[in-house]
């Protein structure tokens, strides 16, 4: 038996893919959007100053500093709790960027694009302000759903394709059983 001798094509295989550029671009994308928005919202706007901001009768405008992951979950108070949150980030995201080698589709690579694209955009919000700026809040009938961001609906979207893929992408399907 000979011993196969791994090229640098092969390391570039396994971190680089056909459709890597096109999952790291959407990210890029969703990052300075989300960034952009933030400091416009922040800076520009300054909603802090304004608080609540009524757009439509279910919409509404407002500062809210998150702590914690998606619904507030896990709030971190110390610097420990800040950082290992942006340390998962930015792990998570670079697992997935290693998986988005080995997509074949142009969905799943999208979703990812849109899932690193926000983690990163959260990500670089606890670097700079200590939490997550998230500003749009949707109400109705009695009943607020959690003040988002961009980010937060890139990462909401990603996993919607993703999912949709996993349930609905054509997968190949398993084989007829042999008999033995």
């Amino acid at each position: 038996m000979t011993e196969r001798t791994v090229t640098a094509t092969d390391r570039e295989s396994w971190v680089w893919g056909p459709l890597s550029a096109l999952g790291l671009t959407v990210a890029a994308v969703v990052v300075v959007l989300d960034q952009a928005n933030k400091a416009w919202m922040i800076y520009v706007y300054d909603i802090g100053a304004r608080g609540i901001v009524t757009i439509t009768p279910f919409f509404d405008l407002v500062l809210v500093w998150n702590k914690g992951i998606s619904y507030g979950l896990l709030t971190q108070e110390t610097d420990l709790g800040r950082w290992a949150l942006i340390a998962f980030a930015f792990v998570a995201s670079l697992a997935l960027g290693l998986w988005l080698a080995h997509i074949t589709t142009r969905l799943v690579a999208i979703s990812i694009g849109l899932i690193v694209g926000g983690a990163i955009g959260n990500a670089i919000d606890r670097i700079l302000y200590g939490a997550v700026a998230d500003f749009f809040s949707l109400h109705a009938f009695g009943f607020d759903w959690y003040v988002f961001n961009i980010a937060d609906v890139a990462i909401v979207v990603g996993v919607i394709g993703l999912l949709y893929d996993s349930a609905f992408g054509g997968h190949k399907k398993a084989g007829k059983p042999t008999k033995i």
